[in-house]
């Protein structure tokens, strides 16, 4: 039996920057179509209109630094809500997948289905998974059609946007290495700095 960091180390995917036509500050948050848990579709802008939010984009409950990072999210949670800003988190799996994570890791705030990859597409951070990695997939039990419904095979890239009350993105943290996450603390502190205040008072 492998270790579940092995297991990590095992799991690096290539990542294509050819592919990804990333947001920049400044630009308006893009709407995609997305599902909740319940199964339910939703407009993102819709769930985001009015709202600051910290938008995370993970490749799925399957990856060993994506639970460790929603993990440590919620040590983030309170004083983002206290700021003002509300939590959600994507990723490619399918809302069944999202169910046994958020029960696994009794997550409170908001996980959202983008098994069609539109919302990681639209902010410019999506990937295809090559032949050979898949192929490890496999070897470690990792199914991503399972996973998503899909067979894409793709995925996104780890990220974290956030957004202010206009749709109006403030800060974007991503990287083609998984394993480099933002922290609760740094996150934190990142969000304390970008907020604006709320004009509608």
């Amino acid at each position: 039996m492998r270790s579940p960091l092995l297991l990590a180390l095992s799991l690096c995917a290539a990542v294509s920057w050819a592919e990804a036509k990333p947001l920049r500050n400044g630009d308006k948050a893009p709407d995609a179509k997305v599902v909740g848990m319940d199964d339910k579709s939703s407009d993102l802008k819709t769930l985001m209109a009015g709202k600051a939010t910290v938008l995370i984009f993970y490749r799925g409950g399957w990856c060993p630094y994506c639970n460790l990072h929603l993990q440590d999210l919620k040590n983030a949670e309170a004083g983002l809500l206290k700021m003002g800003y509300q939590l959600l988190a994507l990723s490619p799996d399918r809302p069944l997948e999202l169910r046994k994570t958020a029960a696994a890791h009794k997550l409170a705030y908001t996980l959202l289905s983008d098994s069609d990859m539109n919302a990681a597409r639209a902010y410019g951070i999506v990937f295809t998974v090559d032949k050979e990695t898949l192929a490890k997939y496999k070897d470690y039990g990792v199914d991503l059609l399972r996973a998503s419904g899909r067979d894409h095979h793709e995925l996104p890239i780890p990220s974290v946007f956030i957004v202010d009350r206009e749709g109006v993105v403030m800060y974007i943290h991503r990287d083609p290495d998984y394993k480099v996450r933002l922290t609760a603390e740094e996150l934190l502190r990142t969000a304390r700095n970008v907020r604006v205040p709320d004009r509608r008072r």
